[in-house]
């Protein structure tokens, strides 16, 4: 063997080592944390007063990729029948087919299609499905916040306000008692997965 084979055998062995060894990158995957998660709304009564509710039941994941933050993604699903406005009938009311119709429509759904850096966190565009329709959201989320809980479980939140048009997802009843315009504040703090 000649002596430049001998000395190519070693280096090829080294590199094909460090290929081995080295870290292979993987996005961050978190799970949302129902009780540090929070989806409130307020719309207007009569153009009187503001209205205040919230959805009791959220759950979602998100998976954060810093080295290409356009395959970040969020999903986010929202159990329509848990709406919560503080008064018994009103909520009976606001599941009925008069708005929700949660027996029909039992889950509002939000998943990313795009998602881009932007000005203290992500522009988040997706398909929001509600009331058994459609539409295209975007969204400028804030963070991440980051903390941990115990060195195992790392926790990162992102927070967001936008306001829906409500006959847009075809709840056109009492528009004029109830404002078209909502108001939805959502904040989601999710625990690390891998």
């Amino acid at each position: 063997m000649t002596q430049t084979r001998l000395l190519a055998a070693p280096a090829a062995l080294v590199v094909a080592l460090l290929c081995q060894i080295a870290p292979v990158y993987s996005a961050d995957n978190y799970v949302l944390d129902q009780s540090h998660t929070a989806v409130v709304f307020k719309t207007t009564h009569m153009g009187l007063s503001w209205t205040y509710g919230r959805f009791k039941e959220v759950k979602g994941t998100f998976s954060i990729d810093s080295a290409d933050p356009a395959k970040s993604t969020f999903t986010m699903a929202i159990k329509a029948d848990s709406i919560d406005t503080d008064n018994n009938q009103r909520n009976d009311h606001l599941r009925s087919p008069d708005f929700f119709n949660t027996k029909q429509y039992p889950t509002i759904t939000f998943k990313t299609t795009s998602a881009k850096p932007a000005k203290d966190g992500f522009e988040v565009t997706g398909d929001l499905t509600m009331h058994g329709v459609t539409r295209p959201v975007t969204m400028n989320l804030t963070g991440p916040k980051n903390g941990n809980a115990a060195p195992s479980r790392a926790r990162t939140a992102y927070s967001t306000e936008l306001v829906l048009r409500r006959a847009d997802f075809g709840m056109d009843k009492m528009l004029e008692a109830v404002g078209d315009d909502v108001h939805i504040m959502i904040s989601f703090e999710g625990m690390k997965q891998n």
